[in-house]
């Protein structure tokens, strides 16, 4: 019997902030810190291989699972995590401005994440005793409703908020211009001259270019001379400090490149995928060993920054020609040192372009830093509003209390039986294997989607701003996932799993076709983006339901609620390991060549398929 205080309460009044809650943490870890690392010049490589990392909570979350049930009730597990998870989000936004950020920031996230599957946990057994079994039934539907309002919360509007804090807590954006035209003079590019110009002081601390309207020839030039172009200012801006450090001090990867391991095995083998498979992207849009002429333009702060204050300036094409694009120079880093030498930006001309044409490049100087960190401390005091309301507004079901009844030493011994009884199960090495390998596409794609849609055009991204990848990303992509978790369920309820494991496997794979289509042609309208990027989610969100009911379907028998926590436990191990090698692959690769690979991936998916035994009446809605 619920005590009277629990059946006053509406369950409307707290399982949809519970289940929010239990799903802002995981999207942070999972996808909000991919996109930060990104914006704050992380490489993909150190991105996926330490965020993924990240999924470890969930992966052991199965171990310490009989510990939850026998320390404190769920509701203090609940209120406790809220709490935690709230100081951990003030910590990574306090931790953001150091030098040594990623590091630090990491080891929050792990905290986060361990205290958000700690409390994945309790909110699940909280609301079993908290409800009945008919009141279970129909608040599951609004559980993952607002679990997945978290997913657009995060993904989404707070990716949104990110990027308009990124661009409004800067200095006036500063423009140039570039022209094609067939009679002017080919000139010969100056890098010294450039680096002498005097450029005025004012009054007020603001970025200007020279020449703020550049004309160049659509005569071609070599490849080697534009090689030399681009080397040259690539140089020129290392040795300033132009090019943000952090990925120096950062790239934790690159700290073994003196091992034994990485001299004879690793070294080899990285160069060897790079040049049979990666991506060529030097070869583009070149005719006969010519290619598109190249100017430099420099730009230049017109004060001193205030003492130890970095500026950052993100370049991008703002409108015009595409024929016309950014070689090389997309992200420079101003400080007290630099701030009186310019940097140089390196634009070029497609090689088919013979006529006249304009394009027009905006720098954008918003303190990137400072925006993450507003970020974070408004999540922070969202998850303080979370314990504060739970801890008055959750209900205490008299079910709810430690295991008294139990000693931790049989507790241990019984979650040691159920593990065991676990790896006994018929079938048990195939189970694993499509627990493994049924997302390895999505896996490597989860990590690498939003530094794609962030990254510029001249490396293979799509150049979009962190508010785009909110949109697109974050909130159609979701809302298309929804979709097609929706769908799947509606049909697997009315033909069984065995019926549909072919179709939704293949719903899976085959539309990371769209990542692929985005990569090759690089469509500039949005629309086609958010199309390829929905198209991409409903066929995960349709394809996942037969993931997530095959684990039910295994786990069925004695212990089949601890059975089903171990599967999870697989199936975040499924997504762990192939991202930790996803960026390293990516820039390797190309992005292009990239998702070639996260489609060839869908082979060990479709392979496993025709061995699996299944029940054909398993999933189909009973007749009344």
């Amino acid at each position: 019997m619920k005590n009277k205080q629990t059946k006053n309460i509406s369950p409307w009044a707290w399982v949809p902030t519970l289940y929010f809650a239990e799903g802002v943490p995981y999207v942070v870890a999972m996808t909000v810190a991919v996109i930060m690392y990104k914006r704050l010049g992380i490489s993909n490589a150190d991105i996926a291989l330490y965020t993924s990392w990240l999924y470890l909570p969930w992966v052991i979350k199965p171990f310490w699972r009989p510990f939850v049930d026998l320390i404190k009730t769920k509701r203090w597990w609940i209120t406790s995590m809220q709490l935690l998870i709230g100081a951990g989000f003030a910590g990574v936004a306090f931790l953001i401005p150091v030098p040594f950020f990623f590091q630090a920031t990491l080891a929050v996230l792990w905290l986060i994440a361990f205290s958000s599957a700690t409390h994945d946990i309790a909110a699940d057994g909280f609301y079993m005793l908290a409800l009945d079994s008919s009141q279970q039934s129909f608040f599951v539907g609004i559980r993952s409703t607002f679990y997945r309002f978290a997913m657009i919360a995060g993904q989404g509007i707070l990716i949104i908020i990110a990027g308009a804090l990124e661009s409004h807590t800067g200095m006036d954006p500063v423009t140039f211009s570039v022209q094609s035209s067939p009679t002017a003079f080919t000139q010969v590019v100056n890098v010294d001259s450039l680096s002498k110009v005097n450029f005025p002081e004012e009054e007020t601390i603001q970025f200007v270019a020279f020449p703020s309207n550049l004309t160049l020839s659509t005569q071609p030039i070599t490849l080697d001379s534009l090689q030399r172009i681009k080397a040259v200012a690539l140089e020129y801006n290392k040795n300033n400090h132009f090019i943000s450090e952090e990925n120096q001090q950062n790239n934790l990867t690159k700290q073994k490149n003196e091992t034994w391991w990485h001299r004879h095995i690793a070294g080899p083998f990285a160069d060897f995928i790079k040049e049979n498979f990666g991506e060529k992207r030097e070869k583009i849009s070149t005719v006969d060993n010519l290619t598109g002429n190249a100017g430099i333009v420099a730009i230049r702060l017109t004060k001193k920054p205030e003492a130890g204050k970095a500026l950052i300036l993100n370049l991008s094409h703002s409108k015009g020609d595409k024929s016309i694009s950014l070689a090389s120079g997309e992200r420079f880093v101003f400080t007290e040192e630099n701030w009186n030498k310019p940097a140089l930006v390196v634009v070029q001309l497609d090689a088919k372009l013979k006529g006249q044409a304009s394009s027009e490049f905006k720098g954008v100087s918003g303190n990137i830093r400072l925006a993450w960190s507003i970020t974070f401390f408004i999540l922070s005091g969202l998850f303080v509003l979370f314990y504060l309301y739970h801890r008055f507004i959750l209900p205490r079901p008299a079910s709810d209390h430690p295991s008294f009844n139990h000693s931790s030493k049989d507790i241990i011994k019984e979650f040691g039986r159920t593990f065991a009884t676990f790896f006994q199960k018929k079938g048990i090495g195939l189970a694993i294997a499509f627990m493994l390998l049924y997302r390895l596409g999505e896996a490597m794609l989860v990590k690498m989607s939003s530094p794609f849609l962030l990254d510029p055009r001249e490396v293979g991204g799509l150049g979009l701003t962190t508010g785009e990848v909110g949109l697109v990303y974050g909130t159609v992509g979701v809302i298309a996932l929804t979709l097609g978790g929706i769908v799947g369920g509606i049909a697997a309820s009315r033909k069984g799993l065995k019926y549909w494991i072919w179709p939704m496997a293949l719903c899976i794979t085959l539309p990371h076709l769209a990542y692929l289509y985005l990569s090759w042609f690089m469509p500039e309208s949005m629309l086609l983006i958010n199309m390829a990027v929905a198209f991409e989610q409903f066929g995960y969100g349709f394809g996942f339901t037969a993931y997530m009911l095959y684990m039910i379907y295994f786990s069925e028998g004695e212990h089949k609620t601890a059975h089903y926590a171990i599967c999870t436990g697989f199936m975040a191990l499924g997504m762990m390991l192939p991202g930790m090698i996803a960026g390293w692959l990516q820039e390797l690769l190309g992005y292009n060549h990239f998702f070639i690979f996260v489609l060839i991936c869908a082979i060990p998916t479709l392979a496993i398929i025709p061995f699996m035994k299944i029940d054909k009446e398993f999933g189909k809605k009973k007749a009344e």
